[in-house]
């Protein structure tokens, strides 16, 4: 081969490197879209997470822009478009796109703050990694919303029993939420999550189910006035998830973004500590025990029903009941089945 035809198949070979190292580059440089659900816009607290988590994906090698939204819906409708390469949803949406992950919300599944720790530790090991993508999505990052409590305009609204008949806001893209309110007997109100707290402020419902992060920001104080209050026992524990287009976003992304949404899960349940002790003492509405004891039958009474209709994925359920049990163990669910008795 002559000097002329070496000296071609060289350049020819270095235009190729350098054409793939353009793309790569190219590829990097080019920002994905990041939609972030905040009530309070960029001036909110998740907003400021994102911002967090913005810095830390750069150590990745991503470059991830941020765009709030303080439409739950508008971000929904955004990211099954494709417009957002990933977005932050509540769980109860991230459900359509993960049962998995999205069974995390499903009512009285968790119970307190501790378990609440132990799934989103969870969630963040490599052994779950291949639950996390479904369909092309995948769940990279799930923190805590806190607790969701019965927001009433009545103080005897205390128990199930005296809820009945009562209207009740639900969020009407969510079927488990009109199922629940036929369960307990209530007039369910379809609305969408951003009027929750006009419509309980002006007394369009009676109630609604809220977590205590967005007490101030939905203004609740004046639906419940002089009359209502909050119920100290929750029905669901809320998440926020973190999804993606799985295939916009390098292999080993997602395992990395769990570990370190993980690390932010102490001071997020600390934000939310602190906002439940903001809430004045007065407004809270506490039960006495035989309510309790009612009120936890009605809310195995749902599960079953919703697990039944098919809207919880089984092998979630079967490993939350498993985090239940380390911490509760008197619970009568954690009792040995009369087979397992029989081989102690």
């Amino acid at each position: 081969m002559s000097i002329y035809n070496k000296n071609n198949v060289l350049g020819m070979a270095v235009q190729a490197v350098l054409g793939v190292l353009a793309f790569v580059w190219g590829s990097q440089a080019q920002a994905q879209v990041f939609c972030v659900y905040d009530p309070l816009g960029s001036q909110g607290d998740f907003f400021s997470l994102a911002k967090d988590y913005q810095l830390a994906s750069r150590r990745w090698g991503l470059q991830i822009d941020i765009t709030p939204y303080t439409d739950d819906t508008g971000l929904y409708d955004a990211f099954k478009a494709g417009t957002c390469d990933m977005a932050s949803m509540i769980g109860l949406r991230a459900r359509e796109f993960n049962k998995f992950t999205g069974s995390v919300d499903a009512p009285g599944v968790i119970e307190n703050y501790v378990q609440m720790r132990d799934v989103l530790s969870l969630m963040a090991s490599p052994r779950l990694a291949k639950f996390m993508v479904s369909d092309g999505y995948e769940m990279v990052g799930m923190m805590p919303l806190g607790a969701a409590y019965p927001v009433v305009n009545d103080r005897k609204i205390n128990s199930f029993a005296r809820a009945a008949g009562k209207k009740v806001a639900v969020m009407g893209w969510d079927k488990t939420q009109k199922i629940m309110a036929d369960h307990f007997r209530l007039i369910p109100v379809p609305l969408e999550l951003t009027d929750f707290g006009p419509a309980f402020n002006s007394g369009r419902v009676d109630a609604i189910l809220a977590p205590m992060v967005l007490f101030k920001a939905m203004e609740l104080s004046r639906g419940i006035g002089s009359s209502g209050g909050v119920v100290r026992r929750p029905l669901f524990y809320f998440t926020m998830q973190f999804l993606t287009h799985a295939d916009r976003f390098p292999a080993d992304f997602g395992q990395k973004s769990r570990e370190f949404m993980n690390g932010q899960t102490d001071h997020a349940l600390g934000i939310i500590r602190n906002q439940e002790a903001d809430v004045d003492q007065r407004v809270w509405i506490y039960a006495v025990h035989s309510e309790l004891v009612e009120w936890d039958n009605s809310m195995r009474g749902l599960l079953k029903d919703l697990v039944a209709a098919g809207y919880y994925d089984q092998h979630m359920l079967s490993i939350l009941k498993r985090i239940r049990c380390k911490t509760d163990v008197d619970e009568p669910e954690c009792a040995p089945s009369p087979a397992q008795q029989g081989l102690q």
